[in-house]
């Protein structure tokens, strides 16, 4: 049976920016492009950025930002129960993300599991 299985995360991204909007919306950008090729090239069938937020100024004229981005990606998978549609979607995303070179994810929900 075909299961849609979804997961919330975030990661950081560390790049020079003008101001916090700037940064913000650059680090969005970095992260949807990443997002749109997985969806484009493999299991993600579809993805959303939540928020992204300053987690650490620049402390210098020429040091980076650092920000957060919150984002959310489900992929679809078979399996015969939800419980091994779940696990088997969440090593889906792992990979998938480690493949697209998004580092440093950290979960903020369990895999979710539904019948596509």
């Amino acid at each position: 049976m075909e299961y849609a299985v979804s997961r919330t995360g975030m990661t950081t991204v560390t790049l020079h920016g003008g101001s916090d909007t700037t940064a913000c919306d650059e680090a969005s950008d970095q992260l949807a492009e990443r997002l749109e090729a997985m969806a484009a090239d493999g299991p993600v069938t579809d993805w959303e950025i939540d928020d992204a937020t300053v987690t650490e100024h620049p402390t210098a004229p020429f040091d980076p930002y650092t920000i957060t981005v919150e984002f959310s990606v489900t992929v679809v998978v078979d399996a015969d129960t939800e419980d091994a549609a779940a696990e088997i979607g969440a090593d889906a995303i792992k990979e998938a993300l480690a493949t697209a070179g998004v580092d440093s994810v950290t979960y903020t929900s369990s895999p979710a599991a539904s019948t596509a």
